[in-house]
């Protein structure tokens, strides 16, 4: 397998850095922020649009059985997709 040039993996790391300032911003100001999840855009966080439901799952339909918030399930899933 080839390796990643360097500076590939630090534009990557700095861009990965830069998301998880922006949605820990987000998160702290009480705003929603627009996702990608399970290949469609999902909106996240308590003032998401009434429309963007499927985010803001119900606690017992949650995957970590609503423990957490859909911030930190973001940035947990940050990580570089092939």
């Amino acid at each position: 397998m080839m390796q990643t040039p360097e500076y590939e993996t630090k534009a990557l790391e700095a861009l990965t850095r830069a998301v998880a300032g922006a949605l820990e911003r987000k998160r702290r100001l009480g705003q929603y922020a627009v996702v990608w999840r399970d290949d469609r855009p999902v909106c996240i966080g308590p003032d998401a649009p009434p429309d963007c439901d499927q985010a803001r799952l119900a606690p017992e339909r949650a995957p970590n059985g609503g423990a957490g918030s859909s911030h930190d399930e973001c940035l947990r899933d940050s990580s570089p997709r092939p």
